[in-house]
């Protein structure tokens, strides 16, 4: 039997190493083809292990592909893996980190993760009413009583949020002080996100519908000559949620874990996020009260508004937002002219 999605699925990975970690993940991997974005110095070679079909980008073919628009794209942070979400032609996109290995379920078996997230992203989502059992439509569960009848349907899901064995992802503070803490806590349940609820979205184990809301996960301006870093998927999925809250999409979290390996230098961590753990202060504040009109009806268009509030409002907290909300405008018109027919999805559906 094929593998879920074979041909309609891109895995995006983004690194500064050789990627022998690939070997834990072939019998998963295999069979899709990798998008592998480079970041660091372009002439470095990265070795990939044999058998795996594969496209590299480095800093140089994003400046020759993008040309002045590559001012867009990070350099020397992870962030940059968003490059690979806008060269792709697939329907669907799963993004996981270079430390990031296979798990095993309570039982001891391998968790094949990116099963997990295809199950999670062809099934409905339930944001307008929370099932008290979580995802109604896994296998043992189902909608509860007072669940209403009319919104048993569900929405289009649009990204799958999995989670992590062992290292946990925290940030700086809270690393210094656990710096032994593991999780051990395996959860069996896949949820979806209320509506009007932000969440922190991780990107080290991620997957999205690209059709539904792939120009809307822009990873910002982090890393090399900015002030900020480690914030790139929390920005994305802070726009992204506000974004399918407009668009009557679904994002969930929960299932699959994959077992993160290593942990990352908090006082290097504390550094990059030193602004961002104030400016997240007013940050959530404007998603929170963040309007998108009846006219926003794409995801273009959605972000282009969201990056005028942007400019308006976080613009007076720091220039540093002045810059980011130019260069959302910047990743539009990016992306746009790498997916021309792409432009535009309307409230989960495309546009005819």
């Amino acid at each position: 039997m094929a593998p879920p999605l074979k041909d309609e699925l891109d895995i995006v990975i983004p690194t500064i190493r050789n990627l022998d970690f690939l070997e834990m993940w072939r019998p998963f991997f295999q069979p899709y083809h990798l998008i592998i974005v480079q970041d660091g110095d372009p002439a470095k070679t990265i070795k990939v292990p044999k058998g795996f079909d594969y496209e590299l980008y480095n800093r140089n073919d994003i400046n020759k592909i993008l040309g002045p628009r590559a001012s867009c794209i990070s350099f020397k942070d992870s962030a940059c893996r968003c490059f690979g979400y806008m060269v792709s032609k697939k329907k669907y996109i799963y993004t996981i980190d270079d430390d990031c290995f296979v798990a095993k379920d309570p039982t001891g078996k391998d968790i094949d993760a990116l099963a997990q997230h295809i199950k999670n992203l062809l099934c409905p989502s339930t944001p307008l009413f929370f099932n008290t059992l979580y995802d109604p439509y896994a296998p043992g569960a189902d909608f509860v009583r007072g669940y209403p009848f009319s919104l048993r349907e569900g929405v289009p899901t649009a990204v799958s949020h999995g989670l992590w064995l062992n290292i946990p992802d925290y940030d700086a503070p809270t690393q210094l002080v656990k710096p032994r803490e593991r999780n051990e806590r395996y959860v069996n349940a896949v949820m979806t996100i209320p509506k009007g609820t932000l969440f922190p979205m991780c990107g080290m184990n991620l997957a999205f519908d690209r059709d539904l809301i792939g120009p809307a996960m822009y990873f910002g301006l982090m890393g090399d000559g900015q002030p900020i870093g480690r914030y790139d998927d929390m920005w994305a999925g802070w726009c992204v949620k506000v974004i399918c809250d407009r668009l009557g999409l679904g994002v969930k979290t929960g299932l699959p874990y994959i077992w993160h390996s290593k942990a990352s230098n908090p006082f290097v961590n504390l550094k990059k996020e030193y602004k961002g753990i104030f400016w997240q202060e007013d940050i959530i504040p404007f998603f929170q009260a963040v309007v998108l009109s009846k006219d926003c009806d794409t995801v273009q268009k959605c972000y282009i508004a969201l990056s005028q509030q942007v400019k308006e409002k976080l613009g007076k907290v720091d220039p540093y937002f002045t810059k980011l909300a130019d260069a959302m405008v910047t990743w539009i018109e990016a992306w746009d002219s790498l997916n021309p027919a792409g432009a535009a999805v309307a409230n989960g559906k495309p546009k005819k």
